[in-house]
């Protein structure tokens, strides 16, 4: 029998950059908050000041392992998300979506919870659609460096759609274009930490290609608000959608606008592009604009400001 009302509620990967985030906001909302992470990539430093609060929970467990608790809602992050991490170890990477997805999916199963997956924008590949509907397959190499994690989380969102199919689970996936903002790691890797991380520190700031390619940036903060909608959708409604800001930069200009904020001496300097690193990200975001009425708030400049001023403590600077 139950004794509170609180939704319980999973979060994997919650010490990582999007999971501490989301369960803060989730403690917000008036949730019992379960945050499991094996601290490959995510960190404790990212939720100890939620510790103290009696309604989170802080738990150390890989998801290539089963879990065996009572929840009714589950986000699963759990996966390292930046190249130089999830290349470190690509066959654990593709175990993590893999095995965690089938793991997390019997979890929801046994307990009829609802559960979110956050997908990735990598699951377009290098795209030849521009911008990227959610009806667009992909253009992945599925032998590549980075298959790893593109194609280990296109076979998690295969693995959602079968449990729907087959045992009418309530899930939801969410394809998540570049996010930034507070917590992220300062050596992941991507290009908002490595160019504000280099233009603090006076360092030259390094470009891989001429620049021209183009990334769509979206606050944490305005992500996390679609999470939530997300979940508190009806049963019919699945995704995929993707979530990610509509107005597209391209990496020049994203350097140019960090040195902009951070001033110094830094320059800009040019390197090969790596392979397989896609030329462009736009997502098309009309269908979870119909469907949830949400889209990003926070302007590139506003959401820069406030990772700047992270990025200043962090680093002591």
């Amino acid at each position: 029998m139950r004794v509170s009302n609180r939704k319980r509620v999973l979060v994997t990967g919650g010490a990582g950059f999007l999971g501490s985030h989301l369960c803060e906001r989730l403690l917000l909302d008036g949730c019992d908050v379960l945050c499991v992470d094996n601290f490959y990539s995510g960190t404790k430093d990212n939720v100890t000041h939620l510790i103290g609060n009696p309604h989170f929970e802080l738990m150390r467990h890989d998801v290539t392992f089963p879990l065996y608790i009572e929840v009714d809602e589950i986000y699963n992050l759990a996966c390292p998300a930046s190249p130089i991490h999830y290349q470190w170890d690509p066959v654990q990477t593709t175990k993590t979506s893999v095995h965690g997805a089938i793991n997390m999916l019997g979890l929801a199963k046994r307990t009829k919870a609802k559960i979110l997956q956050a997908s990735t924008s990598e699951v377009y590949g290098d795209p030849e659609v521009h911008p990227q509907q959610e009806s667009y397959w992909g253009h992945v190499n599925p032998i590549g460096i980075r298959s790893c994690y593109d194609e280990g989380k296109r076979c998690a969102e295969t693995l959602f759609f079968d449990y729907r199919r087959q045992h009418d689970l309530g899930i939801k996936v969410v394809r998540i274009f570049n996010t930034y903002g507070p917590r992220m790691h300062p050596n992941d890797g991507r290009v908002v930490s490595n160019f504000i991380v280099q233009a603090l520190r006076g360092e030259n700031i390094t470009i891989y290609g001429d620049g021209s390619q183009t990334r769509s940036f979206c606050y944490v903060d305005d992500l996390i608000e679609g999470f939530v909608r997300m979940m508190a959708t009806s049963h019919e409604i699945t995704g995929p959608f993707n979530m990610g800001n509509p107005v597209e930069f391209t990496i020049k200009g994203l350097a140019e606008t960090v040195l902009n904020l951070v001033g110094g001496p830094s320059k800009l300097v040019f390197k090969p592009l790596p392979q397989d690193d896609p030329k462009q990200r736009q997502p098309d975001i009309s269908l979870v604009r119909a469907k949830l009425g949400w889209e990003p708030k926070i302007p590139l400049e506003e959401g820069l400001d406030q990772t700047v001023n992270y990025f200043r403590r962090f680093l002591g600077i």
